[in-house]
């Protein structure tokens, strides 16, 4: 029987379960920036969806300082990632995590992704907390998006361990802040940076623990050499 390959390797389904409501998000903006629908306030839907859904360092610390901690704002710090400041921080976030997020996937389990994911965007968001002044918020998938790229580094990281070349599994992240770092200085960007460092650190941390074999795999490597 003659087999049909696809040219398109398809993309694990955990990789969809994160980018498909950030796609459907923006659709939801564009749709509603288009004026076709009957909803006269439908322009200002995705500053709505940020004042619903990002991290606001103030209110966070607020909440730290009276012990009180209410569902919907404890929410925010995974609920951010899902909504983007703009169109072409969408394309870029989704276009990152579909690629960062297909190789990680095929060698982490679904739930191993997911953990990477969310508790990089929980790091970014705590961090962020600690740095940011009062009234600038945290929205994005970048901090997650940098905590898969913390996976992936780890997958080059155990590869290249014994080998006396560790540090190259390091050249995207160093290349993707000193690019990110650069737009700062030039054109007077935010401390968004430091989020994105703590996702990254967060991603390549916690994979010690949900990669397959874990540390375990990393001694493997360095007993194999």
């Amino acid at each position: 029987m003659q087999q049909h390959n696809s040219p398109i390797n398809p993309l694990p389904w955990v990789v969809w379960l994160l980018a498909l409501p950030m796609i459907a998000m923006e659709l939801v903006f564009a749709l509603g920036q288009s004026g076709l629908t009957s909803n006269p306030g439908a322009i200002g839907w995705r500053l709505e969806a940020l004042e619903r859904f990002a991290v606001f360092p103030q209110v966070l610390r607020a909440m730290w300082a009276a012990g009180d901690w209410p569902l919907v704002h404890v929410m925010r710090i995974v609920t951010y990632p899902f909504v983007q400041a703009s169109v072409t921080q969408a394309i870029f976030a989704v276009v990152i995590l579909l690629a960062l997020g297909k190789l990680v996937a095929e060698a982490f389990r679904p739930w191993a992704v997911l953990v990477v994911f969310f508790g990089a965007a929980i790091a970014g968001a705590l961090a962020f907390t600690l740095v940011a002044g009062s009234g600038v918020p945290l929205v994005g998938a970048f901090p997650p998006v940098y905590g898969l790229i913390g996976g992936f580094t780890f997958l080059l990281w155990v590869r290249l361990t014994g080998t006396g070349a560790q540090y190259r599994a390091f050249t995207l992240i160093g290349l993707l802040m000193g690019v990110q770092l650069l737009f700062a200085a030039l054109f007077g960007g935010g401390l968004q940076w430091i989020a994105d460092l703590a996702g990254f650190v967060a991603g390549f941390l916690l994979s010690f623990i949900v990669s397959p074999g874990g540390w375990g795999r990393v001694i493997a490597r360095l007993r194999q050499r």
